[in-house]
């Protein structure tokens, strides 16, 4: 559904608020932005606004004047963190959802774009996975604490539309990479994740590196720049309170994955797949007709966008 006429939309001068601008999508955003000509954004590190606190969120919605929210702030992690930090995972999460978009309406802000995250659907999910997918079966386990607070984050979105006619839209990402990404060695997503261990394997010369679980799972994976365009472009047409998917529309096993990486690291010795460890979801690729026919298709090929990562990452010693 595209933006009807009567409705406002964002403008060079309007003031943006980018919720989580130092992340990986935030970044992405503000590159994003700042290259299409929108230079009046307000930016807060977690050190200048914790957004779990609710008084201090409304104070800033209420101080700025805020009129568009990229809502791109979260507790994130892999595989590890998920299981190890549950509480910390639906806790931080949900309270932020609640206060940005409470403080969203209560503020009267012309239009907000939440992230959600390909999680929040069912473990086995009909694949490729679409939108009408969502709550018709059990999440995966590993990251149920962080879906569930993504899910009602969500349908926050949708009943602030229902009740309130606010222009809340939730868009769902697919698997991200790029820079600013998270590389932590234990808290990091599978691409950081694996390209620390390529990197540091390479550097030590190790005969081998090894990867979590079977290396048969099929995954997703978008350039978080392809992302931001797609955001923006949404931010701009999108008007529908139903999710929208944002993903690649291709997947690849793990197995390739690290292939991939191996090339992109230029690490010379053997990949071994640890069995013992989980794999969690078997299958996971999205439905992208629904952005697809808003004319927007990423640009960035995975083995392109790797190399340019893994640059980036050693260029800023993040790894």
């Amino acid at each position: 559904m595209t933006a009807q006429k009567s409705l406002p939309q964002m403008q060079k001068n309007s003031r943006i608020f980018v919720a989580g601008h130092r992340g990986l999508v935030g970044s992405a955003i503000i590159r994003r932005l700042k290259q299409d000509g929108y230079e009046n954004l307000i930016l807060k590190t977690r050190q200048e606004l914790d957004l779990r606190n609710q008084s201090a969120v409304q104070e800033l919605f209420k101080k700025e004047a805020v009129e568009f929210v990229f809502f791109a702030a979260a507790k994130v992690g892999g595989i590890h963190a998920n299981n190890t930090y549950p509480a910390e995972f639906i806790y931080d999460n949900l309270m932020v959802a609640a206060n940005v978009i409470h403080a969203s309406y209560a503020s009267n802000v012309e239009k907000l774009l939440f992230l959600g995250s390909s999680c929040i659907y069912p473990k086995l999910a009909p694949q490729p996975i679409k939108e009408e997918s969502l709550l018709t079966g059990p999440l995966e386990p590993t990251n149920e604490a962080y879906a569930i607070a993504k899910i009602a984050g969500l349908k926050m979105c949708e009943m602030y539309h229902r009740q309130y006619g606010k222009r809340f839209i939730s868009a769902m990402p697919t698997n991200l990479y790029g820079p600013n990404d998270n590389f932590h060695p234990d808290n990091s997503h599978v691409i950081p994740g694996m390209m620390r261990r390529f990197h540091e394997a390479k550097l030590r010369d190790d005969k081998q590196v090894v990867v979590w679980g079977t290396g048969k799972p099929m995954r997703e994976f978008l350039h978080v720049d392809d992302l931001a365009e797609a955001l923006v472009l949404l931010m701009q047409i999108y008007e529908d309170p139903l999710i929208i998917n944002v993903g690649s529309g291709v997947d690849i096993t793990i197995r390739e994955l690290a292939e991939f990486m191996k090339a992109a690291t230029q690490y010379e010795g053997e990949v071994i797949f640890d069995s013992s460890k989980p794999d969690g979801t078997p299958k996971k690729v999205m439905d992208i007709s629904k952005i697809r026919a808003l004319d927007w298709a990423p640009k960035k090929s995975l083995k392109e966008g790797l190399s340019e990562a893994y640059r980036w990452a050693v260029e800023n010693r993040a790894l």
